[in-house]
């Protein structure tokens, strides 16, 4: 995920701390600014229980234990008439802990099916409304023995997702044990009998509101007898026998009808508003059937709305409801109603049933991703989101911001969304507005909106308003909540933003670095989300330099760890090496790569994390061992770990894997080949030749990493005949004249040089070592080839007549135009031992002018100013005493024009690096 959103800096230290005016309180407020003890138990209780009221449960709970008078009004009647269960884990125990507070609880909200069993124990007889989420597993008995003891119950509903095991025996119960019942809300239903329906219609009196959602089976002609019934939905719901519901027309108080998603044809649609005389509204959103008969006239029944996706939704609304709410402002309907001082009783009702069924419509058709909504989703289901998100409903408040956070979703598995939604959200205030509901004390809001937040800031334009409108702020405070849920999605929203490089230091000044590592200890088990999320997070902003320094001294390189050796979760594995490579890659400005390596198990997990069955995970790993074994400790630590083998089995079994892997498998040879010890392992475990496939590769980035290993595996003339014997030549010939990359060509040209500089004859003429079989191979052939293709890669990077020239004068300036035409900017990160340094100087006597030349070519790129390692290449051949080689061949008569002035020049930089005397007296190389 990649954003770019400008910093945005919070104010602190000298900001003016407004404090609220309460005269009841000013001696206190007073007393803070003279520098003397607040006793807070002495505000008034009205005071405390307002403050109480701001609170979640779980902090109003831990506040009202700290002293005796606020234990007393926590408990206060008026702090406990609606509970919020959702976020936690409620079981019999905590449900019986909570019993004396909740002896007059009017609504309860609940999650799961342990949930539910432990509600009974609440011992809430005065019980108004139930509302439960996930319930898929919640049984008749369950539901029954609910009903049961909650005689007074006026409102149950139970969805959005499928109630499986609940059949019409338990909506009989209902119906016989809740005779104050006005609504009831389920979804997922397998089969609503007419047993069950008439049996709500004869003990349920004043039922006026029955929603069947997305049930498989509903008796359409036991409908027709519910009386009361006021509204209705049967949204998503099948099987509808769609020429019954004529008895539908003779319910007396059917107000608003919601038929969404469901197949109704078009002469249904006419026949119940032309003959359901009390109808107002009839929702038809997503009918396919419907949507398809271009014909069917919208307008036909004056007085009566229809809500569809080929109808005008706020001009229907606005022409139907323009006596009552005085607005003819389209998209402000719901706002004019909301602020109206004229209440009408009868629209209030419709508005609200309005706003449920429209938040649940579009989250459901958000979550199924139609084809051929873009334009519906733009002007009118976004702004309709957005509306709904103001509610005061705090249901539909959450459905909107989860709509949002959904409808903008492409592709939930690449993290793509639909730019053009997300901008019309943002265009239309939307972030705004997602982020005071992200400050609520309500924590199902926090949740949903933060959520929303993260989906939405995967739009670069988003992102950078969120980051504007404080968001990362709020983000970085959410991420510390107690709640899991709203951490998780907070954690999320700051993995999103976390990519842009403007907004690795705002988060990191939020707190968030801290915020994020601290989750990961708290949630260690049992929150794969919330550790997939933080870890994600943490792997972006080790990315930056700064903030890796801030996650290491936060912990954050013992969190991660710890997640790589104890997690399972394929996702937390793959985002905590990723850290752990981002963490590691700036060896260069900090010791976060010494420090990994240091920490306990780490390069062991690591390293079996190479063996997952997951691919993100294991290129996740071996790019991190590629980065730690740029430490000489970590590379020794890595081989003692077994990751010789390893790196080795992953580079054999990833030739049909991305290319991400294979540069990663590669790359992490090539880091471990450096040590000589390290390289003879990997020749003598099998490395060379799944190598040499990966030099094969269509990929550039893979050219680079297979060229590199290859090269420093042919230092070892043992592994230089087994290159040869593997089928290595040819790979390596291609790539030195065909790779797009120039990195991955230098790379097999002084692989090539290094096999073919007479040390492998030495030790093809003594055998090769018992643990591989000679071939038989024609070296000479070989090696034309090899010193042909050599040739031509360093002839590319010289001209004739310019270096004749350059040869006959000693202008230093001609020298700098030559340097500039024959550098590799990429090879100034490479970094030679004393060893490959003294071994091109050698090669600089070579008798082959083609080795003089390329020896000469890979000591101007080792030694050029301001290359990475230049300085220590320098001293590495001043100390080797290379300088008169270096001389001698920039002098010699019968060296190619190419090698002597290559030569030339890099006796200029070893000048420059304060190592030799000027060049400038030096006789002409003509």
């Amino acid at each position: 995920m990649s954003r770019r959103v400008r910093r945005k800096v919070a104010k602190k230290g000298n900001e003016k701390v407004v404090v609220p005016s309460f005269p009841e309180i000013e001696d206190e407020v007073s007393c803070s600014y003279s520098n003397k003890a607040v006793d807070w138990t002495s505000l008034p209780d009205d005071t405390v229980i307002q403050l109480f009221s701001c609170l979640n449960y779980r902090d109003r709970a831990s506040l009202s234990s700290t002293c005796r008078t606020w234990r007393a009004l926590g408990v206060s009647p008026c702090l406990w008439s609606s509970l919020d269960l959702r976020a936690h884990k409620c079981d019999a125990a905590m449900a019986a802990s909570l019993a004396s507070r909740c002896v007059n609880l009017q609504k309860l909200r609940f999650r799961g099916a342990e949930s539910a069993d432990a509600i009974i124990h609440l011992q809430d007889r005065n019980l108004r409304e139930i509302s439960g989420d996930y319930c898929r597993k919640i049984t008749d008995a369950t539901l029954s023995v609910i009903a049961a003891r909650h005689e007074l119950l006026e409102s149950l509903q139970l969805g959005p997702d499928f109630c499986e095991r609940i059949s019409s025996d338990a909506i009989k119960a209902i119906a016989f044990c809740c005779p104050q019942l006005r609504k009831l809300l389920l979804s997922g239903i397998r089969d609503v009998s007419a047993d069950a329906i008439n049996a709500l219609a004869k003990h349920c009196p004043n039922l006026f509101d029955i929603g069947f959602l997305d049930c498989l089976n509903v008796d359409e002609v036991a409908l027709g007898n519910v009386v009361s019934v006021c509204f209705l939905s049967v949204a998503g719901t099948s099987n509808i026998k769609w020429e019954m519901i004529h008895l539908w027309h003779k319910l007396p108080n059917l107000i608003g009808l919601d038929v969404s998603r469901t197949n109704i044809p078009p002469t249904a649609v006419s026949g119940l508003l032309s003959s359901c005389h009390r109808l107002k509204v009839l929702c038809a959103l997503n009918c396919s059937v419907l949507e398809a008969d271009t014909t069917f006239n919208a307008n036909m029944c004056k007085g009566k709305l229809l809500i569809s996706l080929f109808t005008d939704i706020f001009k229907g609304l606005a022409s139907l409801f323009a006596v009552t709410t005085n607005s003819r402002k389209g998209k402000n309907v719901f706002l004019d109603w909301r602020n109206s001082k004229n209440k009408d009783k009868n629209f209030d009702d419709i508005m609200t049933w309005l706003e449920w069924i429209l938040s649940h419509t579009l989250l459901r058709t958000a979550e199924s991703n139609p084809q051929g909504l873009d334009d519906f989703w733009l002007k009118q289901g976004a702004p309709l989101l957005l509306i709904l998100m103001q509610s005061s409903q705090e249901d539909v408040q959450e459905r909107a911001a989860t709509g949002l956070a959904t409808f903008v979703v492409i592709d939930d598995e690449n993290a793509s969304i639909d730019c053009g939604r997300a901008e019309a959200v943002m265009r239309d205030g939307g972030i705004r507005l997602l982020l005071d509901l992200a400050r609520s004390w309500r924590e199902g809001l926090q949740s949903e909106a933060a959520k929303a937040i993260a989906n939405l800031s995967v739009n670069a334009n988003v992102a950078k308003a969120v980051a504007e409108e404080g968001g990362i702020n709020v983000l970085a405070g959410l991420a510390r909540s107690m709640n899991r849920l709203v951490a998780e999605e907070a954690a999320g929203g700051l993995w999103n933003l976390s990519v842009g490089e403007e907004h690795k230091g705002s988060i990191a000044e939020a707190g968030g670095v801290k915020a994020l590592v601290d989750l990961i200890f708290k949630w260690s088990s049992g929150g794969d989300g919330v550790l997939e999320r933080a870890a994600g997070a943490l792997a972006n902003l080790a990315a930056d330099d700064k903030c890796s320094m801030e996650v290491a001294l936060a912990g954050g390189v013992h969190a991660l760890v710890m997640l790589a050796r104890n997690c399972k979760f394929e996702g937390v594995q793959e985002q905590a090496a990723r850290a752990l490579a981002n963490l590691a890659a700036h060896g260069d400005s900090n010791t976060n790569n010494a420090a990994v390596g240091r920490e306990a198990g780490a390069l062991e997990a690591l390293v079996q994390l190479t063996r997952s069955p997951h691919e993100g995970v294991r290129q996740e790993a071996a790019g991190a061992l590629w980065n730690l074994s740029f430490d000489d400790r970590n590379r020794e630590a890595i081989a003692a770990a077994g990751g010789v083998e390893a790196l080795v089995a992953l580079a054999q079994a990833c030739s049909n894997a991305s290319p991400g892997l294979q540069e990663r498998a590669a790359g992490a040879l090539w880091g471990l080949s450096v040590s000589e010890a390290n390289s003879i392992a990997i020749g003598r475990e099998g490395g060379v030749a799944p190598l040499i496939a990966l030099a094969r590769s269509e990929a550039e980035d893979v050219h680079e990493t297979a060229a590199g290993a290859l090269w420093n595996l042919a230092f070892n003339p043992g592994n230089a005949l087994r290159i040869v014997e593997e089928g290595g030549v040819p790979a390596l010939v291609h790539l030195c004249s065909s790779s797009v990359s120039k990195m991955a060509r230098f790379m097999a040209a002084l692989a090539l040089a290094y096999m073919f500089d007479g040390r492998m004859d030495e030790f093809g003429l003594m055998g090769t070592s018992t643990e591989s079989t000679s071939k038989s191979v024609s070296l000479d052939g070989a090696r034309r080839m090899a010193l042909k293709h050599i040739e031509a890669f360093v002839l590319t990077f010289s001209d004739q007549q310019t270096f004749a020239i350059a040869a006959a004068s000693s202008a230093p300036a001609s020298l700098t135009q030559l340097t500039e035409r024959a550098r590799i900017p990429e090879a100034g990160h490479l970094r030679c031992s004393g060893a490959e340094i003294g071994r091109f100087v050698t090669m600089l006597r070579n008798p082959s002018s083609t080795l003089k030349t390329c020896a000469a070519f890979a000591l101007l790129q080792f030694t050029i100013p301001g290359g990475r390692h230049a300085m220590h290449h320098a001293s590495l051949m001043q100390n080797a005493g290379a300088t008169r080689v270096v001389r001698a061949a920039a002098a010699a008569a019968t060296a190619p024009l190419e090698a002597k002035i290559f030569a030339r020049i890099v006796l200029r930089n070893l000048e420059h690096h304060q190592m030799e005397p000027s060049i400038g007296r030096l006789s002409n190389l003509a």
